[in-house]
């Protein structure tokens, strides 16, 4: 998946366990380690861990700052995330769109909402050069 000995770490809330640890394995990620008060994923090969912390939620998520998730290099890998995530009946927060049509940095996008409101977005960018 990537070529580099780098793995980043984010850290979220979640409001419960059970019902974070199913979105994100709907999503393909891997579960890694569960303890009371956190779970762990292996989140397309970086670390996502989600701390149990029910009175951090965001209860009117917004798009602008605060949001995490995937870029894709290989457009068949966003049409396959897309996919499952219309399969599994994941929540969307963004339908899929086009941002910046006609432009250099166009790309196709969506964003999902996990059960503890945290925004994920998954996009791909037709000119790679776009992607940092």
């Amino acid at each position: 998946m990537r070529q580099t000995n780098k793995v980043f770490h984010l850290a979220i809330p979640c409001k419960e366990l059970d019902e974070t640890v199913d979105f994100y394995e709907k999503l393909g990620c891997k579960l890694a380690r569960r303890y009371d008060d956190r779970v762990t994923f292996d989140f397309f090969g970086d670390q996502v861990v989600c701390h149990l912390s029910p009175t951090n939620i965001d209860d009117k998520p917004k798009m602008y700052p605060r949001h995490f998730g995937v870029t894709f290099l290989e457009k068949k890998e966003y049409n396959q995330a897309l996919a499952d995530a219309t399969a599994k009946e994941l929540s969307f927060f963004k339908e899929p769109m086009v941002r910046f049509e006609g432009k250099q940095e166009e790309h196709m996008t969506f964003f999902l909402i996990d059960p503890a409101n945290n925004l994920l977005e998954f996009k791909y960018y037709h000119d790679s050069s776009m992607v940092y």
